[in-house]
């Protein structure tokens, strides 16, 4: 029931049923294989999760469920081995004992759980990679292709643009400040029926070049002799990587005058617009290079433009649907003093641009004839309406248009030099065609309400950031990223290593160059510098020997005043004593206690003085009377007088 009535998928359903059994297991549990059993079904969980859940808060919630199972089984094995001794010992009632327990735990699990992630992902990054990408394939996918297929109808790039979910992350090579506001094109539509645009051009497979990248240069149609995108005058070359999330279409967004493409893709199409697709089932598009020519022609050479397009050109870009007759009234009225396609083409994008607002909620009813109620009566909309009634009111004039549909660049990540593209960035813009100079964007889609960049934007930007690196360092983790990796930490070890070394030859050319200063420095006055080194001696002996200095001249200060310090004093006084004795004879043994001493002693009248010597010795040593410790040094003078 589950499966065909609320999750429509076994996976998910198969997770419900496990979940479901372990709550009545956990109410039930009697036994102890009963726990065992609820461990072994999380842990499941836990696996299953894997599968379902590859965002980065994954990695959280595996840490804290790795912190609450180690203090679990540390808990059942304590329980396990109380059950199983021989012996039952008494519950302790001293709540301080069981705080104690509670505090180790806290302090060892956390560190238990570090080490095993911190294994786990060395085991990670360095075994062998035999696939690419597994756990990509279980990404969640946000399908946005209805906005970017061969056939889209008014509307659907405002509905996309109602959402946040991120689309893809591009990375520029050389900037890190945000320097790029590029469009990144997806699908070009050149057919319009009055409210569909559509893309009936065929596709032809992209040449492969000999270093693996594909040549994603329009394809030309049969028998087409002239090509529509003349070669360019001016080139300004970008190279740029793109991370696309799954998103369920099969388009390459690309920025303006793609050249060349790069990425794990076995079958690549380019048709004649310029839009290129991913054929190649078994790797869906994720990850890829491109390089681009974003160069443009300048205004006046636009202005200059003469001759006549391609007739493929005017084919496909001329045709026109039947239309409301106020429309091409009004692209006359708007043009009236152009006196170039160029020009006319500014003033209409101008226009619109000025005269009507940008909105994205959209008409409660689909009206007959969406254009006209756009231009005439609602007067707002959002890029779609404003880039087909462009491309229309050109067509009109005899200016070869098309609608292309993709993305703005997005907000720029200053983290990870990356833009962060969102669904809401999706854009539709307008492609003129100009003899000698190909096509020319224009976009006259007015700005949007600003957006506003506080300190919780900033807390996004790392959140993307550690998302944008787990999504390619851990879900799309394969053979070329462990490749990567390794050539990197070679690279970086190889320059450490070069660092230190040349840090070692200054260390020792600065070293030579000292010591030849102050030979030169001693030569130049010997005595003054012998006399130095004789005071650098002395200093030196006494930092060494400054402890030891300074316990002699306390234990002299002591043995003078022993009332300062009778503890300390008297066992100065007794290991004095007991050094006396030695000299002549009589040892005392590290075993021996002061008693045991003194009763080895043969000499009566000697073994007096020292029993009563040792009596005030330990009165003063263990029980810090200053007193016996004053009587110290008048008993050590008779004990040696008498021995002497």
């Amino acid at each position: 029931m589950d499966y065909f009535l609320l999750s429509g998928s076994f996976l998910t359903s198969a997770v419900h049923l496990v979940l479901f059994g372990m709550v009545v297991r956990l109410f039930s549990a009697q036994r102890e294989r009963d726990h065992y059993l609820l461990a072994i079904l999380s842990f499941v969980m836990v696996l299953a999760a894997a599968v379902l859940t590859v965002d980065s808060i994954f990695l959280f919630s595996l840490a804290a469920f790795m912190v609450i199972a180690v203090v679990t089984f540390v808990l059942m094995e304590m329980r396990h081995a109380s059950w199983r001794a021989s012996i039952i010992a008494k519950e302790s009632g001293d709540q301080r004992a069981y705080r104690r327990m509670a505090l180790s735990l806290a302090g060892a699990s956390p560190l238990l759980v570090t080490l095993i992630m911190a294994g786990a992902f060395v085991i990670f990054f360095s075994l062998p990679r035999v696939s690419s990408r597994y756990l990509s394939a279980y990404s969640p996918t946000n399908d946005l292709s209805v906005g970017f297929s061969d056939r889209v109808q008014l509307g659907q790039i405002g509905q996309i643009q109602q959402s946040t979910y991120v689309v893809m992350h591009i990375k520029i090579d050389g900037d890190t400040s945000g320097g790029y506001d590029l469009k990144w094109r997806g699908v070009a539509l050149g057919l319009f029926d009055g409210r569909n645009w559509s893309n009936p051009l065929e596709q032809a497979l992209a040449v492969r070049l000999p270093d693996g990248r594909y040549s994603v240069l329009p394809a030309r149609a049969r028998r087409q002799l002239e090509s529509e995108e003349p070669t360019p005058a001016a080139m300004r070359s970008i190279h740029y990587r793109v991370v696309m999330e799954p998103v369920g279409t099969n388009v390459f967004f690309l920025a303006p005058k793609p050249a060349t493409l790069e990425g794990d893709y076995r079958l690549v199409a380019v048709d004649r617009a310029g839009a290129v697709y991913d054929l190649d089932l078994g790797h869906p598009v994720g990850r890829y290079e491109a390089n681009s020519n974003i160069a443009s022609p300048t205004v006046e050479e636009l202005r200059n433009a003469s001759g006549s397009p391609p007739a493929s050109v005017s084919l496909n870009y001329l045709q026109l649907p039947a239309l409301d007759a106020r429309i091409p009234r009004l692209a006359e009225q708007i043009t009236g003093s152009a006196t170039s396609d160029y020009e006319k083409a500014v003033q209409i994008e101008r226009y619109l641009m000025l005269k009507y607002g940008y909105t994205l909620e959209l008409p409660r009813v689909r009206p007959a004839d969406p254009l006209a109620n756009f231009l005439f009566q609602r007067k707002q909309g959002h890029c779609e309406y404003f880039a087909s009634a462009m491309a229309v009111m050109l067509r009109t004039l005899h200016i070869p248009s098309r609608v292309v549909n993709g993305f703005r660049t997005g907000e720029f990540n200053d983290l990870t030099s990356q833009y962060v593209v969102r669904a809401s960035n999706a854009h539709s813009w307008v492609e003129a065609y100009f003899p000698g100079y190909g096509w020319v964007s224009f976009d006259p889609t007015p700005p949007g309400p600003p957006q506003a960049h506080g300190g919780w934007n900033r807390v996004m930007l790392y959140a993307d950031a550690m998302a944008s690196f787990w999504r390619e360092w851990v879900i799309d983790y394969d053979a070329a990223h462990q490749n990567t990796l390794a050539q990197e930490t070679a690279r970086g070890s190889r320059r450490l290593l070069e660092s230190l070394r040349e840090k070692a030859r200054q260390q020792y050319a600065a070293m030579l160059n000292a010591a030849s200063q102050a030979q030169r420095r001693v030569m130049q006055s010997p005595t003054q510098w012998s006399v130095a080194g004789v005071l650098f001696t002395v200093m030196l002996v006494v930092l060494v020997n400054l402890r030891r200095l300074t316990t002699l001249i306390r234990s002299r200060g002591l043995r003078k005043h022993p009332e300062r310090s009778p503890r300390f004093a008297a066992s100065i006084w007794y290991e004095q004593m007991t050094r006396s004795l030695a000299r002549r004879g009589l040892r005392k043994l590290p075993t021996q206690t002061p008693v045991e001493f003194v009763s080895r002693i043969e000499d009566g009248k000697l073994r007096e003085k020292v029993s009563m010597f040792t009596r005030h010795y330990e009165s003063a040593r263990f029980g810090g009377s200053a007193a016996d410790a004053c009587r110290l040094p008048d008993l050590y003078e008779e004990i040696r007088t008498r021995h002497g």
